[in-house]
Order: structure tokens, then sequence, then C-alpha cells
């Protein structure tokens, strides 16, 4: 189906949930922050972010820790609230949240009552307009406790960490989870009334061969996903020191993880799932984001790929990300010094950055070439662009009409990789992305 170019996928790149991306902020200045809370008016997203699991896989990047030290959980949690309190005052008053997602770490690290005191707080301090209830959970960790906190909180999605029903490969990677406590997941949640549940699976796994992933998809289809995410491993153990209990000499190399990624695609397509970009998939027949993704109005923020069309997304929690059409900003990374900040009654955005009118620009291509497929290229951009973007063009991966950049379907799995033509951080940027693919 796709053909596989080595040399085109040579340059690690970013994942692009936003532009610019988080390698390329600074510290914000002054009241950055502020302003832009207090100019978001309209519709607006939340995401509230839990840096805690009970059991710490090794291959994962996200900014969290063990969750054993109640005090430490405690507190957090009442810096959280403080958050939600002095980011809520300064909202003008049409703003309106739409929708509310939980992330992590793992949101089930917490009690199933503090999840509840915490959208109580949301709902407090926010003005709500029947917002869209979505969480990540852990499988290992979920109980029947945590699915009534989601039938009495109402959340309508849940994004399960699955990544793979290969034993072998879940020893491999600290994530040892066998397939009833999925089942279980699942069960309870749909009980619960959750009518859309993703299954995050991963390819370009230590020891992982075509079959563990074959396996692994059609457990998925049997049991019902609606969306599944598929992601390609990045081993980058200079950024996330825990990935060095991981083998490397153990993990498939470039072209099996791009045959890997092939197969994945080729099978969900086949068996009732929509295409969304490159990675996700979603089934078709009312879920919102595989309509987006037919409609054209698919869309990416931090999150991924999205059907929400709110200009303002406003993180909370340590290291959580805020976008606004002018701004983008980060809140402190370190857990303890998050606390304090918040504890204080402070604003915890610390670094960010401004989005020039040329950044915006070239963020809505970039978005549309993820997204839609297309884009429309202004003359002075294309000249820029033009000589890296030939060998795409001459081998069938991407065509041009005039304006109008097209991947093709051969080169979606080079999507990444055209879309960082037009950015114009990276030939500053001397950090390291992951594998295109």
């Amino acid at each position: 189906m796709w053909t596989y170019y080595p040399e085109l996928l040579a340059t690690p790149v970013p994942r692009y949930t936003s532009y610019p991306t988080a390698a390329d902020f600074g510290d914000l200045p002054g009241d950055a922050y502020r302003e832009a809370l207090e100019s978001a008016h309209g519709d607006v997203s939340l995401y509230l972010h839990i840096p805690f699991c009970e059991q710490i896989c090794f291959y994962c990047g996200c900014n969290t820790g063990r969750a054993n030290r109640q005090h430490r959980l405690a507190s957090y949690l009442d810096a959280l609230h403080a958050e939600i309190a002095a980011v809520g005052a300064l909202l003008p008053s049409d703003a309106r949240v739409r929708r509310i997602s939980f992330g992590g770490g793992s949101p089930n690290a917490i009690a199933p009552a503090e999840m509840l005191r915490l959208f109580d707080a949301v709902a407090s301090h926010f003005d709500l307009d029947t917002p869209v209830l979505s969480t990540e959970l852990d499988p290992r960790t979920m109980s029947q406790d945590w699915a009534d906190g989601i039938k009495q909180a109402g959340f309508d999605r849940a994004s399960l960490g699955v990544q793979t029903f290969a034993s072998h490969c879940q020893e491999a990677i600290g994530r040892v989870q066998d397939e009833d406590l999925i089942v279980r997941s699942v069960d309870w949640l749909r009980e619960a009334g959750v009518t859309s549940i993703n299954f995050d699976l991963m390819y370009g796994l230590p020891g992982q061969s075509e079959n563990d992933l074959l396996d692994s998809l059609q457990r998925t289809r049997a049991l019902g996903a609606d969306r599944v995410a598929l992601f390609g491993y990045a081993h980058v153990p200079h950024i996330v020191p825990r990935q060095r209990a991981i083998d490397a000499s153990d993990l498939p190399g470039q072209e099996e993880r791009f045959t890997m990624a092939a197969l994945g695609y080729r099978y969900l397509v086949t068996h009732g799932y929509t295409p969304v970009g490159f990675d996700h998939f979603a089934k078709p027949g009312g879920d919102p984001l595989a309509s987006a993704a037919l409609a054209g109005t698919l869309r990416r923020n931090f999150q991924g790929f999205t059907d929400d069309r709110a200009q303002n997304l406003i993180g909370l929690g340590a290291s959580a990300i805020s976008s606004f059409p002018g701004l983008l900003a980060q809140n402190e990374k370190n857990s303890g010094r998050y606390r304090m900040r918040a504890s204080q009654g402070l604003l915890c955005a610390d670094r960010g950055i401004h989005r020039s009118a040329e950044d915006r620009y070239r963020a809505s291509v970039i978005e549309g070439l993820l997204c839609e497929g297309r884009a429309r290229i202004g003359a002075r951009l294309m000249t820029e662009v033009r000589g890296a973007l030939l060998p795409f063009l001459e081998r069938g991966l991407a065509s041009l009409d005039e304006d109008r950049l097209t991947i093709q379907p051969d080169g979606l799995p080079y999507a990444r990789t055209i879309a960082a033509l037009f950015d114009s951080y990276r030939s500053i940027s001397t950090r390291q992305f992951s594998s295109a693919v």
C-alpha cells in the first residue's frame, strides 16, 4: 500500500499538536497569560492534568510520578483546586465551557470522590454549557467505584491505555495487564453510559512482531473500541530517562516500524474504521471525530486530533498547556513548584510563546496538511519550501495544483515530514524529536 523511502523519514519531526511546538517555548513575559485569560471570549475547553500513576511504565514520556505518597497527592489536588478558582475568576462573563478533559498520568490514580470534587469545583468557578466530558484511564487501576463516579459525573468519552495485548511486549515496557482487565474496564464504562471508548495502541515496541500487532488490532475490534489511536513508540532515553530500562537492541528497525504502521492502517480501514489523519481511527455513523474527518472540520490540539472547534483551550495542573489564538502557555512543570505557586493564588503558566501572524499562518498550513491532507500555500512560502518539497512531488507522495498542496494516499506516512517543511523553528532547534513513523 505504501512505499518505504528511508531517506524521507531520516529526520525526526514533531507531532505538531501545536505550532509553534512546546520545544520552542521560552519564558513568558509579564501578564501575557493573564491577558489571554481575560480575553478568552466564547467557547472554552478545559484540560485537567493529573500527573500521577499507581505504576510507572518504562516507555512513558508523560509528566507523571508515583501516586504512593498521599501527602504529596493531597497537596497537589489542593493546589489544583486553587488554580481552578484563580483562573475561573479571570475569564470574561461570556466564556462558556463546552468540554472538560481529564488526563495524565492516570486520572484514576486519584480516588473517584476526588475526581467528583474537581468536577464540582470547575462547575463552581466556570460557566458550563452542557460540556462533553472525557477522561484517560489506566485499566490496571480501574474499579467499579471509578465507573460509578464516571456515571455520576456524566462522562461521555474515555480513553484506555491498552498499548498492546502481547504479554512479552507488556513485560518489556513495564505495563503488564491481561485481557480480562481490559474487558472488565470496557464493560464498566459501557454500563456507566460512556458512548465513546478509545484504545491507545502502539507499534515499534521491543520484541513486537507484525503478528503481535495484528492480534492486538483484532482484539481491539472484537472489544468494540469506538476509536483507536495507533502510535509509534518514540525511544528517546536522553529525554525520558525511564526508557533506559528498555533494551534498545530489541526494538524493531525503521522499515519494520513502517510496515507495522501500514499494517495497522490497512487493517482498521478495511474493518469498519474511518481514518482520522495518519494514526487515528474512528467508527463512522455518528462518532464526532469520524464525522469531522469526513466533513473537513477536523482540528489538532494538545490532545491530538479533535472535533473541538473552541479557539481557547485552558490547561490546569502541573505542565498543562493552554492555547489561545495569540499565545501558547505552559504551567510550571515541577510538581513542587507548581503546588507552591498555585497555593499562593498565583497563575502557574511560566513558559510559552506569543503566536505572530506568521506563526498562525504556518500553523494553519500544518494543521490543514495533517487534518485534511491539503492546504493552500502562498507564493512566498512556496518559494521557501519548493526545493525541499520536490522529492515528495517526484515520488507521487504529494501533488501541487497551483497554490494547493495535497498529500496523496501513498504519502500519508510522510504527512508529518511534509508538514515540518513549513516549520520555521526547525532550522534553529536542536531538540531531538521522534521518528515520523
